[in-house]
């Protein structure tokens, strides 16, 4: 009797901790035969997914389905709190409109050996109109199967009802232009309704929009007057890095930047890149990337969304094994996820970590990261994913975004009153 009541408990518990774990609601694609997803604002490849609750701009989330005909497909949103978990909101309460949309914004590749149909979203749209601030997630489905998510993008909107200052320094708690980078901000929130300033805020800080390093402060070291005042905070040292790496694979006739040739093998061209190497005992050279994004192109179209080919592009990272260790490529080109789909595997003949990736033809940043391999999930903070192959250099440009949630007792989601990027100089 004893020992079934142990083992109904073990299963009741088991079934809380399934029920409680947090939700997969990562930008990816979850589902075979789609690619090159895209979330910005406007018209720019390049911008953050963020835009203001009260004026006219727009986010756009573009995707790829390597397939010969057009599938009919839906979307929806869901609003979320600042851990990017669901919030306590209904549809009504945070949309204007039927939480429901239909993808039919879509045109068919032209003259590419990959055919493909290339999808375009709206938001806000004519049917669907955001009504409140936060972070928001669309998740696609095909029409047939609702419950079956095939990709999903983060986005946010924000009220910037707060005003902020920030600096970073490579003067830090912990070292003096070495490998680290340190914040310092100043919230001045006189336009909120502010009850307790030591615990209605969440302030979330990302570097180079990587998920391994985001840092959430739940209270200010201290009040200045009516600012708060983050600082000297061990949350606010990040390891400094190194610039991306970059190459283009823009023509299937000749190697681009980065590239060492360039060959057909039906059905596919493949693009193999020049071999990398381990930058943490190289000295520090400047370079302006765009921070692990990328841009779709192709050398001679001004229709790359439909023109551009897929390649299957070859990566090499000249390296002894590094036991204990997953190597993964960090960017945009991956979704910025730590999974199989990023993660290298070993080549003992070549001596080299390799990965193949069906990219889609344009300009790329990405960089390797070395995460422990008994990390207990991908996706958290390491000590420097950078160190081991890139190495950390006081001098590194990256990039700080900077989200300031709002919550009063009895409120039931986190406003987004302020989204901000600084940047190291």
């Amino acid at each position: 009797m004893v020992r079934r009541l142990l083992t109904y408990t073990i299963a009741v518990i088991a079934a809380a901790l399934t029920v409680c774990r947090a939700a997969d609601t990562a930008t990816g694609i979850l589902a075979p035969g789609f690619a090159t997803l895209q979330v910005y604002a406007d018209d720019n490849e390049l911008t953050d997914a963020v835009i203001r609750l009260d004026d006219d701009r727009h986010i756009t989330i573009e995707f790829d389905e390597l397939a010969d005909d057009v599938r009919y497909m839906r979307y929806s949103l869901i609003h979320c709190n600042a851990d990017w978990q669901p919030s306590q909101l209904v549809d009504s309460e945070f949309l204007d409109g039927f939480n429901e949309g239909t993808v039919d914004d879509y045109e068919f590749s032209r003259a590419t050996t990959v055919h493909y149909v290339h999808y375009r979203i709206t938001i806000p749209g004519e049917s669907m109109r955001p009504l409140v601030s936060g972070n928001y997630l669309l998740r696609v489905y095909d029409e047939g199967e609702p419950d079956v998510t095939l990709l999903q993008a983060r986005f946010m909107i924000t009220e910037q009802s707060v005003t902020l200052s920030s600096c970073v320094s490579s003067v830090t708690d912990i070292d003096y232009n070495d490998a680290h980078q340190q914040l310092s901000i100043e919230l001045d929130a006189t336009n909120l309704t502010v009850h307790d300033p030591f615990n209605d805020f969440k302030v979330v800080v990302t570097q180079n929009n990587r998920p391994d390093t985001r840092r959430t402060l739940l209270h200010p070291l201290r009040m200045q007057g009516s600012r708060l005042v983050y600082e000297h905070l061990p949350k606010l040292i990040f390891a400094a890095g190194n610039e991306y790496r970059r190459f283009e694979n823009i023509s299937t006739h000749s190697p681009s930047m980065h590239v060492e040739g360039v060959a057909y093998h039906g059905p596919y061209y493949h693009a193999y890149l020049q071999a990398d190497e381990s930058r943490a005992a190289v000295p520090y050279t400047y370079d302006r990337t765009q921070n692990g994004g990328y841009v779709v192109r192709e050398y001679n179209s001004t229709r790359p969304d439909s023109e551009a080919d897929y390649l299957v592009t070859h990566f090499t990272l000249l390296s002894d094994p590094l036991p204990g260790t997953d190597i993964y490529i960090d960017g945009d080109l991956t979704d910025r996820r730590m999974d199989s789909g990023s993660r290298l595997t070993y080549d003992s003949e070549l001596g080299a970590y390799t990965i193949t990736r069906l990219l889609k033809q344009g300009s790329y940043n990405y960089m390797y990261l070395a995460v422990p391999s008994s990390a207990p999930s991908r996706g958290t903070a390491v000590p420097s994913a950078t160190s081991a192959i890139e190495g950390d250099f006081y001098n590194t440009v990256n990039k700080y975004d900077i989200a300031i949630y709002h919550r009063l007792p009895g409120q039931r989601y986190d406003r987004l009153v302020g989204y901000f990027t600084v940047y190291s100089l």
